[in-house]
């Protein structure tokens, strides 16, 4: 049987798209970029360090995390440590990817694996508002992705010769930049009571439920998956 769904494509234009609709993030990717850099310079790192870590890791969230286990002597009990915790903090991604596969199903699989290094949440809630609505141009996830790769990396730097002025986002209510956006962004996805509330419910108290009872970083995957696996079981038949 053909595959009914027509190939996705890529183009120049979505990828402008992408770098526009991700405008409004910006601002809370720089102040935060900025805040990494300030910290990693207080935990040792050198400045080749901290800017290689944003550019090949880029993944904000995790790299925060990582930081606060930062040891001047590794072990390997601490690699796995940190190891472990960074999985578990994007194992997000793993639901984010499978969400956009129909979409780039059909499209090269180097190009997919490139698209793919770029995704950020932000770039994927942009991407999924935009694939919602009806565009096809995966471009737009592309775009998105790479404008905030760059400008990660672009904050790093000053923030790192910044020092200790943000070592500690959490003083000056840094770290709640992005998860606003993130909630703002979450709220075009609302399809209504009956379609989005149970999963959505599911999902925020069994977060809560396992921050409050198991220490780490488990609430993340333990909401996400509630919150899918709510949403597959009460989805209506076709």
């Amino acid at each position: 049987m053909p595959d009914p769904l027509p190939r996705p494509t890529l183009t120049w234009e979505g990828c402008l798209t992408g770098a526009r609709l991700m405008m409004p993030a910006l601002p809370g990717i720089v102040v935060y970029g900025l805040a990494f850099g300030a910290a990693s310079v207080n935990r040792g790192l050198t400045f080749g360090q901290s800017l290689s870590m944003s550019a090949i890791v880029y993944a904000g969230a995790s790299q925060m995390v990582s930081l606060e286990m930062w040891r001047d002597v590794w072990t390997p009990a601490a690699i796995v440590t940190v190891a472990i915790v960074t999985a578990t903090v994007n194992a997000r991604f793993i639901l984010m990817g499978a969400t956009i596969q129909p979409w780039m199903r059909g499209a090269p699989v180097a190009q997919n694996a490139f698209n793919l290094f770029f995704l950020v949440d932000a770039s994927w809630l942009i991407a999924s508002r935009y694939r919602a609505e009806g565009g096809r141009d995966i471009g737009v996830l592309l775009g998105s992705g790479m404008i905030s790769w760059v400008l990660w990396i672009a904050a790093t730097a000053p923030g790192y010769w910044a020092g200790s002025l943000v070592a500690e986002p959490r003083t000056y209510a840094l770290d709640l930049v992005m998860p606003i956006f993130f909630a703002s962004l979450a709220t075009s996805l609302w399809r209504g009571v009956r379609a989005s509330a149970l999963p959505w419910g599911v999902a925020a108290v069994v977060a809560l439920a396992v921050q409050a009872l198991v220490p780490g970083y488990a609430f993340i995957v333990a909401g996400a998956l509630a919150g899918a696996i709510t949403g597959a079981l009460a989805r209506e038949p076709v």
